[in-house]
């Protein structure tokens, strides 16, 4: 059996196909064997109020499609010129592999991974952020 395997901790919150699911007392383990679900831990999901950089901004929007907000055709657009603009922006090899991985997820209309390889940016982003100096 293949799929994707959801381990929970107690009362953890996943969003599967627009519906919240929460956990119950103890740890379990879920298979999803529905291809191309929309599959969310909350936990992991990122706040409006958080949307604050360039890398969230994307993830956002991917994250919009995975919980049913935003349909897939209105956000290709959006994730891929965000995606372009991060290129431009973050060079190093290691993100150019993430951005490429992110680029053809999103062509394949697979957006959990796609919102997977952007998330892995977020560290990277925060490091240049904070070594930038801010005007005054």
């Amino acid at each position: 059996m293949s799929g994707l395997v959801l381990k929970l901790g107690p009362k953890e919150r996943v969003l599967i196909n627009g519906a919240v699911i929460e956990n119950g007392d103890r740890r379990s383990r879920l298979s999803v064997v529905t291809p191309n679900a929309n599959i969310l831990r909350l936990r992991d999901a990122i706040h409006p109020e958080d949307v604050n950089t360039p890398v969230r901004r994307v993830c956002y929007i991917a994250q919009l499609v995975l919980s049913g907000d935003v349909e897939p055709e209105d956000a290709r657009h959006q994730l891929m010129r965000g995606i372009e603009q991060l290129s431009q922006v973050i060079t190093d090899l290691d993100s150019r592999a993430l951005l490429n991985d992110a680029t053809e997820a999103v062509l394949e209309d697979r957006f959990y991974q796609a919102l997977k390889s952007l998330r892995n940016l977020i560290p990277r982003e925060d490091r240049l952020l904070a070594a930038t100096p801010r005007p005054q």
